[in-house]
């Protein structure tokens, strides 16, 4: 079994440290997301997708990061407080993070190694989503384009 995804942990958009261990036998989607970008509302279908399957196992965490287009540029309770008013987000977020470049998150800098992307391992734009399964391997990276629902078939193979 795999155990390198599980060496991670984040901080919560709290700030409370979180071990991905606390994870182990659930099947994850790491997403990182921004609040200002034409690619927002996946925040809709990614809480539906988690209000489908968190009770059969399946953890999604947003990671915010303001990489791309500057898109994400609020402050953890800014992040927070619109997440809750405009899309009720339920599911775990992380403090803002960086997911390319020499500052990127170790959790990322993994996923990019692990799930190489289609020209480089760089992450192209908000709301690129990657599928863990419950051993904690990564299994399937999407690009932002793709559409929360559309993962629901490769979130059924691995539940």
């Amino acid at each position: 079994m795999n155990e390198d995804f599980y060496q991670f942990s984040y901080k919560q958009i709290n700030g409370e440290e979180v071990s991905l261990n606390e994870f182990k036998g659930k099947v994850i989607l790491i997403v990182n997301t921004a609040s200002n970008c034409g690619l927002t509302y996946h925040y809709t279908g990614l809480e539906k997708l988690y209000k489908e399957y968190k009770d059969r196992g399946l953890i999604i965490i947003g990671f915010p990061c303001n990489q791309f287009g500057k898109q994400e540029p609020g402050t953890s309770e800014e992040i927070q407080d619109f997440c809750d008013s405009n899309y009720k987000v339920t599911f775990p977020l992380s403090e803002k993070i960086e997911v390319n470049g020499n500052g990127a998150h170790p959790l990322y800098k993994y996923l990019k190694k692990e799930l190489k992307g289609k020209l480089n391992d760089s992450v192209k734009w908000n709301f690129t989503k990657f599928l863990i399964n419950k051993n904690g391997e990564p299994s399937q990276r999407f690009s932002s384009t793709v559409e929360p629902e559309d993962i629901k078939p490769f979130i059924d193979n691995l539940i």
